[in-house]
This record gives structure tokens, C-alpha cells and sequence, in this order.
């Protein structure tokens, strides 16, 4: 893109009540619901020439204006670093993320992300993401590893995002728990917010404070005093896994924020003597199902274990049950 860009829309009868939040997406189907959401907050958007909240209910006949600056230039230094490709083609990437490594450029963290890694192998990634997140649609925590997908082009970011706000992306992840959970399935309906004291944290809220929270699990194995589990999660709030689990009093194993370091002790000894103790949370994401945004093939991508989490995995096995 070069400059700016306005696109113009007439309202039509059929279109009369709606809201200008709801209207621009429909239109500017290369921009993701948080792009145009984006959009209006800065004054992008008008009707008539004046600029609306995005809650203007629009009228047959009005014009809508919808500026798209070009993107900013994103200071982000391209690192050539070892990436596990899970798929690749011209409109988007998938990476099975290693543990340890944050997904984009924030304080603290200005080089060896996976946005940096991802500008060296790709070149160019879509701009639509904000210029310390090109190409991102969606996270995972810096200490849990697995699929994570990137778009290279802002047709595919907007498609990819489209899907994750409705729901329509299926994310199973692994954890190994700490505690033996009972129950082999379970659903919980937990809302989340940000804590009051802690804002880095999270925790369970009140629905009318909190955000939707609903994750579904199944107990995979069982062992002395620690349990795997997968769980898919229907919405995506951070850090949504680990308090959910805790919040059922079983922790992560290796979790230092919501429980899972402090019971370390809890691992049997045997366990211990086969795998070093966890240097992290023992979550991963392990499969990501969705519909490719531009041809509409159904994708289907799994991350193998990383090593840590394998070989805990493998010491709890040989141990007494």
C-alpha cells in the first residue's frame, strides 16, 4: 500500500439500524472486526464527513468513509533463528513455538521473538496486527509451547481473526497437573478478569466483572499425584488454562503464578530422579483446527511434545502408580 486509502460506502435500506461497529467489517472484509474497531476510535471512520461513536445506529443514504493509513513502519530487526514449520504456503505460516520464547516485540523483550524469526523466514507479514505485532492473530504464554499461526498477508489476518472471534478455531492443549483428578471429563465455566492488586495476573471473577471463560477437559492418564489432561478451549482469555486448573486445585506443574512451582515438592521422588524438575508451566498447545481463510481447506495441525515435557511425561509413567 502506498499513502493512505479511503473507501467509501453508501448505506443501504436493508442496512438501516445497524451500528457503525457492525456495519464497517461487512464492508472492509480485509480488515479484521478489531481492525475497524480500531479504526473508528481514531477518528478513521466517518458518516457524512463527522466522526461517529461506534455505537451510531446509521440511516438509509448515509455515506461511510473509511480511511486506512498505510501501515507504520514496524522497527522490528529480522533474526534468522530455527523455526519447527507445521505449514507454510504463500498466505500463512504455523510454527510449533519452542518454551521460553515470547511471540512479539514488548518492553523487556525488543529482539529473539517469534515475530523477529518469523520477518527473517517470511520477509513480510501482514500489517494489520499493529506494528509490534505483524502477522500475530493470536498468543500463547512465553513459557508454553505449540502451534501458534501467523498470517503474511492482510487478507489471510482478517480471515484467521473472523474465526477466532466467532469461535469457529477448535485449540486443544496438553497440561500435566499436579493432584489426581477424579472426574475423567469436565467443563468449566469460570469468568476471568484482571486481578485487582496484580494486573500481570489473572483470576476468577465475577460474570458481571469478568469475561467469558469456558474450557473442556479430559483426563488422558492418571499417576501417583499428578494427572494429564487435554483441554479445549472455547474462548481465549489469557492465562485461561492455568487458572481454570488451579482454580479446580490442580495446578499446572511448574507454574509459578498460579500454584504449580509451590507444590513441586508433591512430585514424587522417583519422578523426580528420572526428569529435572520443571523450569516452566507444562502446558502446550497441541493442535489447531481451522479453515484456511483464503482457500477453504479445513487444517488440521499438531505440535509434538516439546522435550521437557515429554521426558516428565515418560518419569511419571515409570513411576509407582
Amino acid at each position: 500500500m502506498t499513502g493512505d486509502q479511503t473507501y467509501q460506502f453508501k448505506v443501504q435500506n436493508k442496512e438501516q439500524g445497524q451500528r457503525l461497529d457492525a456495519f464497517v467489517p461487512v464492508h472492509c472484509k480485509n480488515l479484521s472486526r478489531n481492525a475497524c474497531a480500531r479504526l473508528i476510535r481514531q477518528g478513521l471512520v466517518t458518516v457524512d464527513k463527522s466522526v461517529k461513536k461506534p455505537s451510531y445506529v446509521l440511516k438509509p443514504g448515509e455515506m461511510v468513509s473509511v480511511t486506512v493509513p498505510e501501515p507504520e513502519t514496524a522497527d522490528i530487526v529480522a533474526q534468522d533463528m530455527d523455526l519447527a514449520i507445521l505449514y507454510e504456503d504463500r498466505d500463512i505460516v504455523a510454527v510449533n513455538k519452542p518454551p521460553g520464547m515470547v511471540v512479539h516485540p514488548a518492553p523487556g523483550h525488543s529482539s529473539n521473538t517469534l515475530v523477529n524469526a518469523l520477518l527473517a523466514h517470511c520477509k513480510d507479514l501482514s500489517g494489520i496486527g499493529g506494528v509490534q505485532r505483524p502477522g500475530i492473530v493470536h498468543r500463547l504464554d512465553k513459557e508454553t509451547s505449540g502451534v501458534i499461526l501467523a498470517a503474511k498477508n492482510d487478507a489471510a489476518h482478517a480471515g484467521l481473526s473472523e474465526q477466532l472471534a466467532q469461535r469457529r478455531v477448535e485449540k486443544f492443549y496438553l497440561a500435566l497437573a499436579h493432584g489426581v483428578i477424579k472426574e475423567d471429563t469436565g467443563v468449566i465455566d469460570l469468568p476471568l478478569a484482571r486481578h485487582p492488586s496484580d494486573r500481570k495476573r489473572m483470576h476468577v471473577s465475577t460474570p458481571a466483572k469478568g469475561r467469558e471463560a469456558l474450557s473442556l477437559w479430559t483426563v488422558k492418564e492418571r499417576f501417583l499425584d499428578a494427572t494429564y489432561v487435554k483441554v479445549q478451549i472455547k474462548t481465549g482469555r489469557t492465562h485461561q488454562i492455568r487458572v481454570h486448573l488451579a482454580a479446580l486445585h490442580h495446578p499446572v506443574i511448574g507454574d509459578t503464578v498460579y500454584g504449580g512451582r509451590k507444590k513441586r515438592g508433591r512430585l514424587p521422588a522417583s519422578v523426580l530422579g528420572k526428569a529435572p524438575p520443571p523450569e516452566r508451566q507444562m502446558l502446550h498447545a497441541h493442535i489447531v483446527s481451522f479453515t484456511h481463510p483464503v482457500t477453504g481447506e479445513k487444517l488440521t495441525l499438531t505440535a509434538p511434545l516439546p522435550q521437557d515435557m515429554a521426558q516428565l511425561l515418560e518419569a511419571l509413567r515409570e513411576s509407582p502408580k
